[in-house]
């Protein structure tokens, strides 16, 4: 009973990472730009990162605003980004982008007593100590933006989804929420973890069915489960937790392939 009250606050918390993020990650699978997430992620660190050295005493308040003007920056650049597609990879662009804020990143935590554990925290998150109020923060930005979602779906659809000549408003639009999704969620679970609920179910649900509502709930059932299961395992071993949900999550799609192989040879 005791392990079940220490870990139900994160647990909730990695439900509702997968549900956002799986859906997430089936659009960013069919634009072709994998590594958004991660570039997003990094410039969101930045602005996090930023925040620490300009203003310590008030950090989480400036940093949450900081992070989301990097990220709406960096969204504003990734759809300008589809008018040189032809001339750029804007696949390229995005990784210029996260080596920028990544090297950005090293630079201002030279600076801060205490770099080095922000550095981690960063990565690995610290999902572990989350508290309810910071699931029910997490649901009521995840539902404001899940709503959006749900109104323009038809849009969003179109966009991500069929190769058609399209406003460039809703690249903007899906570019700057997804950027408050990566701000909600990077300093809860870190960057690494952040990428593997939004790519690894999206990759895993891609390999055995083809409509989008299947792809879902899969992809939802897989992550849902490895995250009950890694809990469990990081409780057990005493091993951090975040860094214990990337392995098992990114293995996934590893043996996939490889059965793939041996099963067509």
């Amino acid at each position: 009973m005791e392990a079940i009250h220490f870990l139900a606050a994160p647990f909730v918390m990695c439900l509702l990472l997968a549900g956002m993020h799986c859906y997430l990650g089936l659009h960013v699978l069919a634009r072709g730009v994998v590594f958004v997430d991660l570039s997003l992620a990094q410039v969101a660190v930045f602005g996090a990162t930023l925040a620490l050295l300009i203003d310590p005493e008030h950090s989480s308040q400036t940093g949450i605003l900081i992070s989301l003007s990097c990220t709406f920056l960096a969204a504003a650049l990734f759809t300008l980004a589809k008018k040189v597609e032809k001339k750029v990879s804007q696949e390229a662009l995005i990784g210029v982008t996260y080596a920028f804020a990544s090297a950005a990143i090293v630079i201002v935590v030279d600076q801060l007593a205490h770099g080095t554990e922000h550095l981690k925290e960063a990565l690995v998150g610290q999902i572990l100590w989350v508290s309810w109020n910071d699931v029910m923060k997490t649901f009521l930005i995840y539902s404001f933006v899940g709503i959006i979602h749900w109104i323009y779906r038809k849009q969003f659809l179109v966009s991500s989804f069929q190769n058609k000549n399209h406003p460039l408003f809703w690249d903007f639009l899906f570019y700057a929420l997804f950027g408050i999704v990566i701000t909600t969620s990077t300093p809860v679970a870190g960057v690494l973890l952040v990428f593997s609920y939004l790519i690894v179910p999206a990759v895993l649900s891609s390999l055995y069915f083809k409509t989008l509502t299947s792809k879902l709930y899969f992809g939802w059932l897989v992550s849902s489960f490895l995250s009950l299961f890694g809990m469990w395992v990081s409780y057990k071993w005493d091993l951090p937790v975040g860094a214990v949900l990337v392995v098992l999550l990114t293995s996934m799609p590893i043996v996939c392939v490889v059965g793939f192989f041996f099963k067509k040879n």
